[in-house]
């Protein structure tokens, strides 16, 4: 009888073989804060958010409240709040036609009434450490305060 290939899979890494062994992806992805909601992002996803202020091609800066970079889970809000995970807003969109009617019986009353709620559709641009030129620009203005 052979025995199930977990087995030998097992056997092969422990040996050593060169290309038994399985790569790991090492993926980067946020969890944002916008419009209310929490949102999974990754570099050029294209999420559909709460309306936003701004024309297409605009750039925002999303609040990230946890990041995983590879094996490194950041949740600390120290930390998270050095990280920038900025988007360009693709464009506008809209939701499903919400129908409601309002009716009472025997009286008359009918009202019919519908929504549609409005989108934005924005893509995942960079999730990283704020970048060095705002640094420098903190430090400056950390330099002048000590000047006056």
């Amino acid at each position: 009888m052979r025995g199930p290939p977990q087995c030998k899979r097992a056997a092969a890494k422990t040996t050593g073989v060169p290309g038994t062994q399985r790569k790991r992806v090492l993926k980067v992805y946020a969890i944002v804060r916008c419009g209310g909601r929490q949102e999974k992002v990754a570099l050029d996803d294209v999420v559909t958010v709460d309306r936003l202020p701004g024309g297409t091609g605009e750039s925002v800066t999303l609040p990230a409240l946890l990041v995983v970079d590879g094996d490194r889970v950041i949740s600390d809000p120290a930390e998270v709040g050095r990280y920038q995970v900025t988007a360009d807003i693709v464009g506008d969109a809209s939701g499903p036609k919400i129908n409601m009617i309002h009716y009472r019986n025997k009286t008359g009353y009918r009202r019919r009434l519908g929504h549609r709620q409005k989108y934005t559709q924005v893509r995942i641009t960079g999730i990283g450490p704020e970048t060095k030129s705002g640094a420098k620009k903190t430090a400056a203005k950390a330099k002048k305060a000590e000047e006056d």
